[in-house]
């Protein structure tokens, strides 16, 4: 699209009607988020902001956790994009005692935090490295916004435009707590969707200033250290406290973020920070900041990108590692990153009408995003490894319980990725069964998808409009297309551009013209670059936008026994609503007389099955990899 703003569409103008995504869209909405709610009555949150937690006697290792009001505020904004799309009374009436909670604990100028509150009061803003207030405040934003436009309701915007009227006085010119920023980016994005609700231009600007003071010297959290006195929330220990370069590139603080050039650190933070600085560059036409964006998309995207979209290979930092450094089995590739990279990505589209952001996008989503969930929407995985022994498993919750509420607001929001719209036309981002309502050129226009997608890449686009218009129709060519795309337009072939990896339909609509794209998907075998030590003579399977991997529970060894042959013909069964990548392969035999011996190994031929790598993990225990070892 041109330089003109875009913009998603508000998810009431969206309807999804689609054989992949409706029914997980609806475990998310029937499973999921009750699920979600009894945990959090259970679990301690609910609890906390009534001031009647208590720790367990029986366990001296039992602290309040510091972040379970963001907890609290993923599942409220999961529930309120839920109900933006369908009326849910008795839904409602939960978010709606959640609310209630906060604005109970909320104190009298406005502060919100239930652990500095009950436990620490004298401690307000004095640990910003280690104790997530502003990243709450950030989630809790975020929901208040969400619930707004889902509901009309000002019922939590109200309490969290007093704690960000709080904040900034306490962090603006002349504040207690001038110059500072958080330790865990969040709040950063979340006041930028607090100014676009509510049009008060110094949220804006206090996004602004903390994304700016972060790296400066001299280091504001060294300071905060030394006039606290205390080793801070972690009691000393684990990267994050560290003073030097590397526990700064931990929360992204060793630079500028103007400067920055390589993604480091903590793989959420990053995502968090570099969502932000996509939004404020937007907003405020900022070519520094868009700069360093993309400077630090190219460090991800050619350097740390798992083929299924995760990202962040350290476990020790929940984090990056050094270039190329992408390990299967002990790799992190954390659900929230995934989810942060989604987010991200979306808003450099946006910012850049580039549709190679929503290539990485989709790549997350199908494959590093949904692994994050089983089937079932009710157990979870916090770390997504590319290959497992037999003894990875999902879990029904965590301590630290940030993917599965984050997973959730992304499903329920689907509609905000579906599709873009600026003053010169429309872009389809993603492949969605459904509807969408525009306005364009002062009347409407309805645009409805067909497909079979992700299995198959024949899509029907209908457009309708109140009268003849010229706009343009944008869509997007997916990099993983096999073949050349065919466009038609009411049975005939189209003439289109491609600009910024998007066919250009531009012509003037008379409503009713069906529009026929056909995506070539084909089973490919891809293989990383030989600097990825983990893929190295090894190939992973994928079809159009779904990575596969192979189960133990669906082939004649385990995993580790299979070779791949080279140039063998994959072939695709779809069963069961998933499709299967079968190819042709070896079985390694283990052979008697000892650990070791010399001359060639036993083989046999066997037909290796995959399955797609979110679906992985649902059949019990088993060996894994996306990555499987190659003949010569």
């Amino acid at each position: 699209m041109s330089e003109s703003r875009r913009s998603p569409l508000p998810i009431p103008n969206v309807v999804i009607a689609d054989e992949f995504w409706s029914p997980r869209r609806q475990v998310v909405r029937a499973k999921t988020l009750p699920h979600q709610q009894e945990r959090l009555r259970e679990g301690g949150p609910f609890a906390a902001l009534r001031f009647e937690w208590r720790p367990d006697p029986d366990d001296d290792r039992e602290r309040f956790p510091i972040f379970w009001e963001s907890d609290v505020a993923k599942w409220i904004e999961a529930a309120s994009f839920a109900l933006a799309s369908e009326a849910d009374p008795a839904l409602e009436a939960a978010v709606d005692e959640a609310i209630a909670l906060l604005a109970g604990a909320q104190q009298e100028d406005g502060y919100l935090n239930a652990y500095f509150t009950a436990i620490k009061p004298e401690g307000r803003f004095t640990d910003l490295r280690d104790a997530h207030e502003l990243y709450c405040a950030g989630h809790l934003i975020e929901a208040a916004v969400a619930h707004f436009e889902a509901t009309g309701k000002t019922s939590l915007l109200d309490v969290m435009r007093r704690y960000a009227d709080l904040i900034d006085r306490e962090f603006g010119p002349g504040g207690s707590h001038e110059g500072g920023y958080d330790g865990h980016q969040e709040i950063e994005l979340a006041l930028v969707k607090l100014y676009r609700a509510t049009g008060e231009r110094r949220y804006l600007e206090l996004s602004l200033r903390l994304t700016d003071a972060r790296g400066t010297t001299p280091f504001f959290f060294d300071a905060e250290a030394l006039e606290r006195g205390t080793p801070g929330y972690w009691g000393g220990n684990g990267p994050i406290v560290r003073s030097d370069k590397r526990g700064r590139e931990y929360n992204q603080s060793h630079a500028p973020v103007r400067e920055q050039t390589e993604a480091v650190g903590h793989s959420v933070r990053a995502m968090y920070q570099y969502a932000a600085m996509a939004d404020l560059a937007l907003e405020l036409g900022d070519e520094g900041l868009r700069a360093a964006c993309e400077r630090l998309w190219r460090d991800l995207v050619d350097t740390k990108l798992y083929v299924t979209g995760g990202l962040g290979a350290d476990p020790s930092i929940e984090g990056f590692g050094p270039a190329f450094h992408l390990p299967d089995k002990d790799g992190y590739a954390e659900t929230c990153a995934a989810i942060g990279l989604v987010f991200w990505a979306h808003r450099m589209m946006l910012l850049t009408g580039e549709a190679t952001y929503v290539d990485v996008l989709e790549r997350a989503l199908y494959n590093g995003v949904l692994s994050g969930a089983s089937a079932d929407g009710t157990k979870y995985f916090y770390g997504n490894p590319l290959a497992s022994d037999g003894t990875v498993e999902r879990s029904d919750w965590f301590d630290c319980a940030c993917c599965p509420p984050n997973l959730a607001r992304l499903l329920t929001s689907l509609e905000h990725y579906v599709y873009a719209v600026g003053d010169d036309g429309i872009a389809v981002n993603l492949y969605v069964s459904g509807s969408a309502r525009f306005e364009l050129g002062g009347q409407r226009v309805s645009v409805a998808q067909s497909s079979a997608f992700p299995w198959d890449g024949a899509v029907s686009v209908e457009v309708e409009t109140e009268a003849p218009l010229r706009f343009a129709l944008r869509l997007r060519l997916p990099e993983w297309t096999t073949g050349d795309v065919a466009i038609e337009v009411d049975g005939a072939a189209a003439d289109f551009e491609v600009e910024r990896g998007y066919a250009v339909l531009d012509r003037t609509w008379r409503g009713g013209e069906r529009v026929g794209l056909v995506l070539p998907m084909g089973p490919v075998a891809v293989r990383a670059d030989a600097r990825v030590g983990a893929a190295h003579g090894k190939v992973a399977l994928q079809k159009g936008p779904i990575v596969h991997c192979v189960e133990e529970v669906d082939n004649e060894a385990p995993v580790p026994q299979l070779v791949i042959a080279r140039g063998g013909e994959p072939a695709v069964e779809h069963r069961e609503g998933l499709d299967r990548i079968t190819v042709p392969g070896l079985v390694d035999e283990p052979a008697a007389g000892g650990l070791y011996r010399t001359g060639a190994a036993p083989v046999r031929p066997t037909e290796i099955r995959t399955v797609p790598y979110f679906a992985w993990a649902n059949r019990g225990k088993g060996t894994m990899a996306v990555w499987v070892r190659e003949s010569l």
